[in-house]
């Protein structure tokens, strides 16, 4: 993992550099949050529409937070129990986005590449929009539209992972906007919904 780790960490200071990474749900095209010319990569490579955010893959609520995320006390709860883990937390954010998808993924190599690097991520998953999740990192590759500048394989996922649970807390009660391994009677369980 150090040897992935390094390299992962050299190419994320390249302008514009893009990672195809494994999480613990699917794999994922992910760059500095802060480098516009490769969040633009990302949605070239993945044929997605630009109106359609990116998440934030971020180490802690703080790091989030600390790049103008407004985790009110339901996003706190929800991270605080949940990750990291298989949910993704819409919450307000100031600057460029009105709302910014929170994830903490529960992956050893993305936790440590997300610490040594100390800023969050942009990510998506790594398939072609509208396309099946891609579960190695062949399969990823085989649908976008280019190559990224580096690919982390970390073998085959589980046939039944899953992408995230996107809970939104920007109403009340929070409402679920994709289903995922996280369901809605977790989420009420913990905020007494």
């Amino acid at each position: 993992m150090k040897k992935k780790l390094e390299a992962a960490l050299q190419v994320l200071k390249k302008p514009g550099a893009v990672l195809l990474i494994p999480t613990e749900t699917v794999y994922g095209l992910v760059c500095n949050w802060h480098d516009q010319a490769a969040r633009e990569r990302i949605y070239q490579l993945k044929g997605r529409s630009e109106n359609k955010p990116l998440a934030m893959f971020a180490h802690s609520a703080d790091m989030a937070e600390s790049c103008g995320v407004k985790l009110n006390s339901a996003a706190r709860i929800l991270l605080e129990k949940f990750a990291p883990g298989p949910i993704t937390v819409i919450a307000p954010a100031e600057g460029k986005y009105p709302t910014v998808g929170v994830r903490i993924p529960n992956h050893e190599l993305v936790l440590e590449l997300l610490k040594r690097c100390n800023f969050p991520l942009a990510s998506t998953s790594a398939n072609a929009s509208g396309a099946p999740n891609a579960l190695t990192a062949s399969e990823a590759l085989e649908q976008l539209n280019g190559q990224p500048d580096l690919v982390i394989d970390g073998g085959k996922l589980a046939c039944d992972a899953m992408a995230s649970t996107v809970v939104t807390v920007c109403e009340s009660p929070c409402r679920i906007l994709r289903p995922g391994p996280v369901t809605e009677e977790m989420i009420k369980a913990v905020l007494h919904q």
